[in-house]
């Protein structure tokens, strides 16, 4: 069907005649001129009476270009039927570490030892893929938390972002390498708290403990209950790794500063629950398990496509001027 963005401007429509039935008429004497006449001004008189006789033609074409002019200007559009977007109305923010410990390489990724970094991005990557229908956010954080990302169905950037993030990108101006997860969840509200109650979701993924921040994880997780967002939190790392030196090969934990006990308490106080991840198999069930959420019901959204039609009389008006100056300057 036809639509009228601006169809208002159909009101300017009798703006000429409006002008030639109330504008003061020109006083022909008083801008006269005296004039010595010629033999040549008999051609002149003789080619105004020829353009006297065919003006309603002139006219005419006139009407026609301001009349195409007017339809040009109130932006015709050509609606195509309606199609309904995949919606689920869920708002999930991602908060990822970049803390200094996330450079422990004790994860396997296609039969290489990795960084844990790395083998989150790779992860989170395939999970945001999935996510159609969801609006999306990113949540960088160390020392300092940042949004990276705010909330948008455009989950090709935020994959871009999470792919181009760092270690030490979070560090503060003093180069502190610390984590600060009481303010990743306090930012992470800060965003949501606008948005409908039962469908704030909040995946926090670190491999530490809480050391910077001006709020505690814990006092972050209560407000996080007061304005209903759920939180998941993950623990990253390997129990266990053989690290070989000089002196031989000697197991150590490098997950030893890992605070799971904090990390339970929030996902308990906000209704979500905590996983451990050990591994990259362990992480990529887990996303699994988040990937089964089952979204909050909200009303379906419709998109109608358009396609601008209004160059098409805005060229026949102005092929219709070209065509009146023509014939003026042909003729006078």
């Amino acid at each position: 069907m036809i639509h009228f963005v601006w169809p208002w401007i159909w009101l300017a429509l009798p703006l000429p005649w409006l002008i030639r039935r109330f504008a003061p008429a020109t006083n022909t004497i008083e801008q006269s001129a005296l004039k010595v006449p010629f033999l040549d001004d008999f051609s002149v008189a003789q080619s105004q009476q020829t353009i006297q006789s065919k003006r309603p033609w002139v006219l005419w074409l006139a009407v026609a270009a301001w009349c195409l002019l007017i339809l040009a200007s109130t932006r015709p559009q050509w609606l195509g039927e309606p199609i309904e977007q995949a919606v689920s109305g869920r708002d999930l923010m991602l908060a990822v570490d970049l803390s200094g410990s996330m450079k422990e390489q004790d994860f396997m990724l296609d039969n290489q030892r990795v960084d844990r970094l790395t083998a989150t991005k790779s992860v989170a990557n395939e999970f945001i893929e999935r996510r159609v229908g969801d609006r999306l956010g990113l949540i960088l954080f160390g020392t300092n938390a940042y949004l990276q990302t705010p909330l948008s169905f455009d989950r090709k950037t935020v994959q871009i972002l999470l792919n181009e993030s760092f270690l030490g990108l979070a560090v503060d101006d003093a180069g502190k390498d610390a984590t600060a997860i009481g303010d990743a969840i306090g930012l992470a509200v800060k965003r949501l708290q606008k948005q409908e109650t039962d469908s704030r979701v909040l995946i926090l993924l670190t491999d530490g403990a809480n050391t910077a921040g001006e709020v505690t994880p814990i006092k972050a997780a209560e407000i996080a209950a007061q304005e209903q967002l759920k939180i998941y939190t993950i623990g990253i790392g390997a129990d266990e790794m053989t690290v070989r030196s000089f002196f031989g090969s000697r197991k150590v934990n490098p997950s030893r500063d890992l605070d799971e006990k904090t990390l339970t308490a929030i996902a308990e106080k906000t209704g979500g629950r905590y996983f451990r991840a050990r591994n990259t198999d362990e992480l990529k069930k887990i996303y699994q398990i988040l990937d089964a959420l089952e979204p909050a019901e909200k009303d379906k959204q419709f998109f109608r496509p358009h396609n601008e039609l209004f160059f098409w009389p805005l060229a026949a008006a102005l092929f219709l001027a070209a065509m009146i100056a023509f014939i003026r300057l042909r003729f006078l």
